[in-house]
């Protein structure tokens, strides 16, 4: 087994639950790692053989420019489109990040951070 990870991923995307959100837009930063069998990847130099980190981002930035109320969901609909791609992961974790949330105060960032498969039992 082996760790492959995506860190600090910045979107610019329109999700929140208030309507300003989804006219302005905020910035969002994803980190990502996936725990999977890349021993033959190792071996043999073969991409299919491995998470394919560019396939990742694609599957990231369609779901991002989807546009939903929470970070709860759209990081579980990141998760599941992973899962349906690269359904031999056996392990994930996603941190996702909300910079400057519309809260009526400074705040630097909300996030919410999902791991698999221990928040889908």
């Amino acid at each position: 087994m082996g760790k492959v990870a995506l860190e600090g991923i910045e979107f610019h995307a329109y999700h929140g639950a208030y309507p300003e959100e989804s006219i302005l837009g905020n910035r969002f930063t994803l980190d990502l790692e996936l725990e999977t069998n890349f021993k033959d990847a190792m071996i043999h130099d073969d991409l299919n053989a491995t998470v394919d980190y560019s396939r990742l981002y694609q599957i990231i930035k369609a779901r991002m420019d989807v546009k939903v109320k929470l970070l709860e969901h759209l990081g579980h609909m990141i998760v599941s489109d992973i899962l349906e791609v690269y359904p031999d992961t056996k392990q994930i974790r996603l941190t996702l990040k909300k910079h400057g949330p519309a809260l009526g105060g400074l705040v630097k960032y909300s996030a919410v951070q999902i791991q698999y498969p221990e928040d889908y039992q």
